[in-house]
């Protein structure tokens, strides 16, 4: 067979819409040597979790315990887990900080991943597809190769990991697959937890039991924090506490930011039960919250008597309630309003914008009385966050306030989230299709001291750190009736579904804003709803359900004004015909499937020209195209992309360019022209690169690196092959194997 470049007698010649030239195989290769990519992330292995705190008493049996089951887990070849289990605050994450400072980090010298399950929990279940892909950008992948299915990731973290000695350290663990799901491949696994799980326990876990403190240790914890306190009045604090360290450390540091008073003062006052609430509902909760219930679950079993816990959460909620209560009013508002926050984290810019006063001075407070800790966040906002426990309280507080009160704070959290998310969506997504016109509030006012975001990139990695809170305001807003604020938030959410994949959120939101907008009587903004709602379900391989949203949506067409979302809903099921035709086995059946796109694609083509939308009728150029190659259609498709590249050069849509020269390439090879198959492929390569589209680069490095070896061209499949090597090595990927002779 002839070289790949030449037409057999050695001329090269141009052949590819005039964008690329066909050289020969030598002077390929060493182009595709020469495209740039982006340097691999540093080595560093990942660090995530808690620090360890200076002062640490007592936990000796705990600690050694804890050191014995991961030395004798580390000599294992298979994974291990641990079950870290007590009250919440009995300073269960805080152990296992002090064991990774002291031990485990040098048994597990390749990284630590942590999570709080606590942060991704919604009506009781976990959105592990989500911690996963926390966990593989943890790892240096590069968001553009982390898959969108909870299987996907799972394969992925299994394999990345597989060569690692990790130590993954997961908090607040309910239920037995939600740790089962983050086991390393080899390493061990650290859960913490208030009841024991006993099918993990069946599974081979250790478990580590963390009581309260007892009086000595209790004692000897005080007098580090407080020196002069008289060993008599420490050790009364400490039974007041219950032994509790989250009660005792909000205690002293009550006390040290009060000079004039001694310790006598923290024991005379909850003695006397001064700031008690004297609620029951109260105590109930902070029981709840500590998992003071002591009884057993359908997957759980109490780690420690139930009264004994009864007694630990009276005592905390006790200490909560005169540490809240003698704070200044300005800190004493922020408490309030970080019960009233639907999510778990909230920033300064925030607070202020439901009507937070001296905010840095408060937050300054809520650190120093450790009510609040700061959150690790890849963003640049600060993100605070009370402990669990703390969080319980604070939700009891704001329960006294007034009904009016709490739906106006709530309200302007709501209108904080969805202007910011629409600010977020026109930086990411740019001029796109949208039913709500742009924020009256300029993004500049969102931001008191400066901008939330400042670019595309900027703002997507503010809309992923904020998700899980995104996701708590939809549902309030739901459950309020603000169904205007519920659909507009879900429409903005888009970009950051759609970009970082969180498909289960698409669902979850796109089905709460169908019911917004059939409460407004929008079928325009239904359609939108449900078109999301389908396109989640697509990605997420389950069609019939993407398929009976469609279904719904087209029945509403004719009510809606504008013709795109005719075409939005016709694109839609384009793509599941598509789908449903590559799981065809014959090929007659593909056939009709492809016309069957063709078709619908075509539709969606025809609304898009009406408006005229120039972006839409690119995309939809390029899906006839694509159906046009699944139908074997070649020249037909060639006409197309043709037209669809032309339209993209004038109005500036670059990003498209090589997903138009990667179809080309393939209407090439069924033409049986290998030579205009390459050079469309290296001009989808080139355009990729510079775009920093990295998973375009990669498909069109695969596909290149075919048609070598279909041509029998070494040269240039060696060039492609080792490109492609580094290309995933950069990406945080392991390297495929090497290539044969």
């Amino acid at each position: 067979m002839s070289s790949l470049g030449t037409d057999g007698g050695g001329a090269t010649y141009n052949s590819v819409s005039g964008d690329a030239v066909v050289v020969g195989p030598l002077l390929m290769a060493q182009h595709i040597e020469g495209i740039q990519l982006p340097p691999a992330a540093p080595a560093a292995p990942p660090c995530q979790g808690p620090p360890p705190t200076r002062v640490f008493v007592n936990r000796t049996e705990e600690l050694a315990g804890l050191r014995d089951a991961a030395l004798a887990l580390a000599a294992d070849p298979e994974p291990g887990v641990v079950m870290v289990v007590g009250v919440g605050g009995v300073g269960k994450t805080q152990l296992v900080a002090q064991a990774v400072r002291r031990e485990l980090a040098r048994l597990f010298p390749d990284g630590q991943l942590y999570v709080d399950l606590e942060d991704h929990r919604r009506d009781g279940a976990v959105d592990l597809a989500a911690v996963l892909g926390g966990f593989l950008r943890a790892l240096g992948v590069h968001k553009d190769y982390v898959p969108g299915r909870l299987a996907e990731r799972t394969a992925l973290f299994r394999s990345v990991a597989a060569p690692l000695r990790l130590l993954v350290k997961v908090d607040n663990v309910q239920h037995a697959p939600e740790a089962r799901a983050l086991v390393p491949p080899q390493g061990l696994l650290v859960v913490t937890g208030r009841r024991a799980l006993p099918s993990l326990l069946m599974d081979g876990a250790v478990l580590i039991d963390v009581a309260p403190l007892d009086d000595r240790a209790g004692t000897e914890l005080v007098r580090r924090w407080y020196a002069d306190a008289d060993e008599g009045t420490a050790a009364d604090v400490v039974r007041l506490c219950a032994g509790h360290p989250l009660a005792l450390r909000a205690a002293v540091e009550w006390l040290a930011a009060r000079p004039q008073l001694t310790l006598d003062d923290v024991v005379r006052d909850l003695t006397a039960g001064r700031y008690g609430t004297g609620d029951d509902g109260a105590r109930e909760a902070m029981g709840v919250a500590m998992g003071a219930s002591g009884g057993a679950t359908q997957d759980g079993v109490g780690a420690s008597g139930g009264p004994a816990q009864d007694g630990v959460g009276e005592a905390v909620d006790a200490v909560l309630d005169a540490v809240v209560a003698e704070v200044s009013d300005d800190t004493r508002h922020l408490y309030d309003l970080f019960g009233v926050l639907p999510g778990t984290t909230a920033t300064a810019d925030l607070l202020r914008a439901v009507g937070a006063t001296r905010v840095d001075a408060g937050l300054g407070e809520l650190l120093s009385s450790r009510l609040a800790v700061l959150v690790e966040s890849a963003d640049r906002p600060q993100r605070y966050r009370l402990h669990d426990v703390v969080r319980a309280h604070a939700r009891q507080c704001a329960r006294a306030l007034p009904e009016e009160r709490r739906r106006f704070l709530l309200r302007l959290v709501v209108d904080f989230y969805a202007d910011a998310a629409a600010h977020g969506d026109a930086l990411v997504l740019g001029a796109r299709f949208r039913i709500q016109p742009p924020p009256v509030r300029p993004l500049a006012e969102l931001g008191a001291k400066e901008a939330l975001f400042t670019g595309g990139a900027d703002a997507l990695e503010w809309l992923d750190a904020e998700r899980d809170n995104l996701q708590a305001v939809i549902r309030i807003a739901a459950d309020e009736g603000w169904h205007q604020e519920v659909w507009r938030l879900c429409e903005s959410l888009w970009a950051l579904y759609h970009s970082r994949k969180h498909l289960a959120d698409c669902v979850e939101s796109g089905l709460l804003g169908i019911e917004a907008a059939q409460h407004e009587a929008r079928p325009d903004v239904e359609i939108r709803m449900r078109n999301q709602v389908a396109r989640a379900a697509y990605e997420l391989g389950d069609l019939d359900r993407a398929e009976s949203q469609l279904d719904a949506a087209a029945g509403l067409l004719e009510l809606a004004g504008d013709p795109r979302l005719s075409g939005v809903v016709w694109e839609s099921r384009g793509l599941i015909a598509l789908a449903r035709g590559r799981s065809e086995e014959s090929p007659h059946a593909m056939g009709e499937r492809a016309e069957e796109a063709r078709q619908l694609f075509e539709r969606a083509l025809a609304a898009n020209r009406a408006v005229p939308d120039p972006h839409g009728v690119v995309v939809q150029s390029y899906n006839v195209a694509q159906a046009l190659v699944a139908g074997e259609r070649w020249t037909d498709a060639l006409g197309v992309l043709d037209e669809a590249a032309e339209v993209a050069r004038t109005t500036g849509d670059e990003p498209m360019l090589p997903r138009i020269d990667l179809v080309r390439a393939q209407s090439f090879v069924g033409l049986g022209s290998l030579d205009r198959a390459v050079a469309a492929t290296v001009a989808a390569a080139d355009r990729a690169a510079s775009l920093k589209q990295f998973a375009k680069l990669d498909q069109a490095l695969e596909l290149l690196a075919a048609l070598a070896d279909r041509a029998e061209d070494r040269t240039l499949r060696a060039a492609c092959e080792e490109k492609l090597r580094e290309l995933r090595r950069n990406m945080g990927l392991e390297p495929p194997a090497a290539p044969t002779a």
